[in-house]
C-alpha cells in the first residue's frame, strides 16, 4: 500500500519534480484529483495551511510547500547530502532553481503572449549559472558524488523549458548531457514514458 500521498489539481505543474523523486525512489504513492470546480467551492482551500495546492501526505504528516516535500524525501531515502555542507549546497541549489521555476511560472501565467519571446532571450543567463556547475562536477550531479532532490528540481524545469524551447540546451552541453542522463536512469525513465506522465499537461493553462 501507498504510504505517500499527493494531493492536486491534474498538472504535472509543481508536483512533476516531486513525482519524479519518488519514482527513482522506486517509491509508490496515491493520487488525489481535484478538479477546478472542486477547488472553487473553497472547502478545501480552506483546509489547508497556506491556502493551496499541492498538499502531501506521509502518514500522519501532512506537509504543504513543494520544497518541503522534497527535504523531507530527501531525508528519508538519502537525497540530501553526505554531510552538513552538501545539504547546504542543496538547498542552495534548490533555491536556485524554484528562482527559475517562479519566472517561467509567472511568464506561463501573467505574461505569454507578450513575454514569452524576450524569456527565452533572457534564458540563458539563468542556464549558465547551472552549466557552469554541472561543468566543474566529477560526478554529474549539482552536489557531491550522488543524486538529490536539487537534481530533480532541476531536470523538472529543464525538461518544461525543452518544450517551451526545444534548442534552449543546444549551448549547454554539460545541461544537455545531465538531462540525457538523470532521464536515463532507469526509474525515471519508466516513469517518463508513462501514461500517467504524459497525460498530464504541464501548466493549468495550457501554456507550454
Amino acid at each position: 500500500m501507498a504510504s505517500y500521498t499527493i494531493t492536486y489539481f491534474p498538472i504535472r505543474g509543481r508536483c512533476s519534480s516531486l513525482r519524479i523523486m519518488l519514482s527513482d525512489q522506486g517509491q509508490e504513492w496515491k493520487e488525489v484529483v481535484v478538479s477546478i470546480d472542486e477547488w472553487k467551492k473553497g472547502d478545501l482551500k480552506k483546509s489547508c495551511l497556506f491556502g493551496q495546492l499541492p498538499k502531501f501526505q506521509d502518514g500522519d504528516l501532512v506537509l504543504f510547500q513543494t520544497n518541503s516535500f522534497l527535504r523531507h524525501l530527501g531525508r528519508k531515502h538519502g537525497g540530501y547530502g553526505k554531510n552538513g555542507n552538501e545539504a547546504a549546497m542543496i538547498d542552495m541549489f534548490t533555491d536556485g532553481v524554484e528562482e527559475l521555476r517562479n519566472k517561467y511560472v509567472k511568464m506561463i501565467y501573467q505574461e505569454y503572449e507578450t513575454g514569452k519571446d524576450a524569456y527565452i532571450k533572457d534564458l540563458p543567463n539563468h542556464l549558465s549559472i547551472f552549466e557552469g556547475v554541472l561543468e566543474k562536477s566529477k560526478s554529474g550531479f549539482l552536489v557531491g558524488d550522488s543524486i538529490s532532490f536539487a537534481d530533480y528540481s532541476l531536470l523538472d524545469v529543464l525538461l518544461n523549458h525543452k518544450v517551451l524551447c526545444p534548442t534552449c540546451l543546444d549551448s549547454f552541453p554539460a545541461l544537455k548531457g545531465f538531462v540525457q542522463r538523470v532521464s536515463s536512469r532507469p526509474k525515471i525513465k519508466a516513469y517518463l514514458d508513462s501514461d500517467a506522465y504524459k497525460k498530464l499537461p504541464i501548466n493549468g493553462n495550457g501554456k507550454q
